[in-house]
Formats: C-alpha cells, structure tokens, sequence
C-alpha cells in the first residue's frame, strides 16, 4: 500500500511527535499551541486526520507514529522525482546541484551513500 500522504503542516505537527513520542494528546495539544499556534480544536483535528490516514495511533490518549520521519521523508522525495523529473534521479540531483552547489562534504556523503548502495546491489 505504501506510505500514507503527510501534508506541510501535518508534517510540521509529526516533527513534535517523532520528538517527543509516545505522549499524551494534551501535551501535544500544549506544544503545537506554543510551536505551531494552533488551536486546541486544530490539533485534535489533526490527530483524528491522521489516525484515519494510518500515519499514527491514538490509544487512550497517547499518541504514537506508525510510520517514520524516514518513510514519510522517502516518500515525499519519490513523489517529487516522479512528479517533477519524470523519475529521473539524475535529473532530480543536476537540478538540486545547480540550484544549492554541494560542499565537499556533501558530495563525499552522497559518494558514500552511493557507493554503499552498489555494494548492496552486488550481494542481492
């Protein structure tokens, strides 16, 4: 089935559960009061949204993710190659490299990830 859709603000409002998980639906009432400025209504509305959707639990009032920052983040970053670059890694990579040149560093991290990611290849 796949990774359940996380909209921007829901996925502002997961960003407090991933940090503070599992917690209580009236803390995270208080923080995405004070972080975000939503209202209590908001909140609670969210949480139902995404219990519905499957990204997250609601068990007696404690509140738990089903699914990762990870999962919701590769599934964004799928959506957008697919969407936007026609599937296109390459693609996708010349353009953000030409928009945010990459430091030295980066580019060693992405070699690396790149690298592991053939040698994982290679023992399938």
């Amino acid at each position: 089935m796949g990774t359940p859709k996380v909209f921007e603000s829901e996925y502002r409002f997961c960003l407090i559960l991933w940090e503070r998980e599992p917690v209580r639906s009236s803390e995270l009432v208080a923080l995405c009061r004070e972080r975000l400025g939503w209202k209590p209504t908001t909140t609670y509305t969210v949480i139902k949204r995404l219990a519905e959707r499957g990204v997250l639990v609601n068990e007696n009032s404690v509140v738990r993710s089903l699914v990762s920052r990870d999962e919701v983040q590769s599934a964004e970053a799928g959506e957008l190659v697919g969407k936007k670059f026609g599937g296109s890694l390459p693609a996708f990579i010349s353009a953000f490299a030409r928009a945010k040149p990459l430091s030295g560093a980066e580019l060693d991290e992405v070699q690396r990830m790149i690298d592991d990611y053939r040698r994982g290849l290679e023992h399938d």
